[in-house]
């Protein structure tokens, strides 16, 4: 199922959606497309967060082994968890996450506002790699992209747009199909997918590189957030069309 557009309008402009798009695109143009492919596996490593970089140490020390260095937290872990949102391995893996995002984030912005937004969008994404990193504590592939703050955004959309349908292309064969999906059942779906392609792949990076369990932890984080302050978001003078609050 391709997402083509969602059926609400954004109420404002999201500027943040933007802006996080605007420098995802930068840096894979300006930085990852022109140093080549040794230098962009260096690069990779030394951005993208590597979980027996960041997740072992830690269980190492809560096993009785020495406690990891402040250097080896900061540039082995922190550092990386934010760096890697915004690395992508590829044309096919950076257009499709800032399509989902051009698509989900605007409203999910409109509703937390552009500060409560980015927290929101940056917490999504460390959730969704220290994820990924316990899951897969001795692997020394490096996870990049921002699908797993942008899980964290469906999840957002999920509660806080229940009744929106997003206009889906479903190729039948050779034959292309558009459907209006309710939001509901597109995302859910995407979730289980994820879901279930982690458990397949316990205890590591599946084949073909997509980390799961990444996409499982920003989506569990952004519905707990969103679910926690949901008070907050609920109290909208003139609810959107179509819509109804979970709360």
């Amino acid at each position: 199922m391709i997402p083509i557009k969602d059926t609400i309008r954004s109420k404002t402009f999201p500027v943040i959606n933007w802006l996080l798009v605007i420098a995802n695109v930068l840096v894979f143009v300006l930085i990852e497309l022109p140093i080549g492919q040794t230098k962009l596996d260096q690069f990779f490593l030394t951005y993208g967060m590597t979980p027996n970089q960041c997740a072992a140490p830690v269980l190492n020390s809560l096993i009785g082994g020495a406690a990891p260095s402040e250097s080896t937290l900061i540039h082995g872990c922190a550092i990386p968890l934010i760096t890697s949102m915004f690395i992508h391995g590829g044309w096919l893996h950076i257009i499709g996450n800032m399509w989902v995002l051009i698509i989900f984030g605007d409203n999910v912005e409109d509703r937390l506002g552009s500060l409560g937004y980015l927290v929101f969008y940056l917490v999504c994404g460390v959730v969704s790699g220290l994820t990924q990193a316990f899951i897969a504590p001795t692997s020394t592939i490096p996870a990049i992209g921002a699908s797993g703050a942008i899980a964290g955004v469906l999840a957002a959309y999920l509660l806080l747009f229940p009744r929106s349908k997003v206009v889906t292309l479903v190729p039948i064969f050779i034959i292309p199909w558009f459907m209006n999906i309710p939001a509901l059942i597109f995302i859910v779906i995407w979730f289980l997918l994820q879901f279930f392609g982690g458990l397949v792949t316990l205890g590591g990076i599946a084949s073909g590189g997509v980390a799961y369990w990444a996409h499982v932890g920003g989506f569990i984080c952004g519905l707990l957030l969103v679910w926690l302050f949901g008070g907050r978001f609920r109290r909208r003078p003139k609810p959107y069309p179509n819509e109804y609050y979970p709360w």
